[in-house]
Order: C-alpha cells, then structure tokens, then sequence
C-alpha cells in the first residue's frame, strides 16, 4: 500500500505541474506532499511491524497509518478532480504525463456526458432542486481508478515506482 502511495504521489504532481490554476495546483501540491509523508510513514511502519513480529500495539499503528494513507490519497483525487475540472495544459512528450492526461480526459469526458444525461432527464421537483431519491451520483477519480482491471502482467511481486512503472500501471 505504502508504494500505492507513492504512484498517488507521482500522479498529483505530474496534474499539478500541468495545472493553469495556482489555487488548484498548490492544493495538489500540498495533498501530494501530505501523502507521500504519510506512505513514507506507513513504508517504515510495515518494515519495523515485520522486523518485530505480531503485536496489538504496532497491529493498530500499521491499520491507523493505512486508514491516514486512504484519507490523503482520497484529497489528492478531490484536489485532482477540482484541477481536470479546471483545465491542464497540454503535456509534454513525457509517456507517463500523456498518460495521466489521458486518464483525466476520460474522467472528464465521463463527468460532461453524466451531465448532459441528467440535464436530459431532469430530475427535479417543482421548485427545481434536484430530488435525491434515484438519482446517480456523479463520476469521480476514485471510480475510474477502481474500475480499472489490475495490469498484473506487468507488475512485478514487489513493484517499486521508482524502477520504469508509469503512474497508471498499478490498480489502486
């Protein structure tokens, strides 16, 4: 999970490099950062939690450092959602930047067309508020990374994202 982390990390700073808005991509940033300190944390964790053996204490350390790694990846896709919303500027030629451009671009693209359906088939009530009941919820980074089938074939036992895997290459 801690090199999970680490491809999150990856991600957000490549978005955050092609982000127009400063606002967004400084948010992007800082989540990015905020993550990758907690991966770090988790990484040394699991290390020390395998070199000591079973306890409830260190137990409890590892699942408070996995649940703090899931709440920091969840900001950095807010924050990536709110920069793709925005717009990014074109990527360079880099294949992991045109990558991740491509994997925002669908989300978007999935984002206007679950609009224009709900535009098209309104579901609202007669002082125009939207009702809640039925209605889908809205397209989200998190869903396309969960919909993605894993890539195991190119996935080593132990993958490391430092040695050639590309920021998209893993399934969170």
């Amino acid at each position: 999970m801690a090199s999970d982390g680490q491809v999150v990390v990856k991600f957000g700073n490549i978005l955050a490099k092609h982000c127009p808005d400063r606002r967004c991509s400084m948010e992007l940033l800082r989540a990015a950062e905020h993550t990758q300190s907690i991966s770090s944390q988790l990484g040394i964790v699991a290390r020390v939690k395998a070199v000591t053996g079973e306890s409830k204490a260190s137990s409890e350390l590892l699942l408070s450092n996995v649940q703090n790694l899931i709440r920091a990846v969840q900001h950095v896709l807010r924050a990536a959602e709110a920069a793709c919303v925005k717009g990014l500027e074109q990527a360079s030629a880099d294949p992991e930047e045109e990558e991740v451009a491509a994997f925002c671009q669908q989300w978007r693209k999935n984002l206007t067309q679950h609009r224009a359906k709900e535009a098209l088939n309104s579901d609202r009530d007669e002082l125009g508020l939207r009702k809640t009941r039925g209605a889908k919820a809205e397209p989200t980074l998190m869903s396309l990374v969960q919909e993605q089938p894993p890539r195991s074939r190119n996935i080593p036992k132990h993958p490391n994202p430092r040695k050639g895997h590309t920021v998209m290459d893993r399934h969170l």
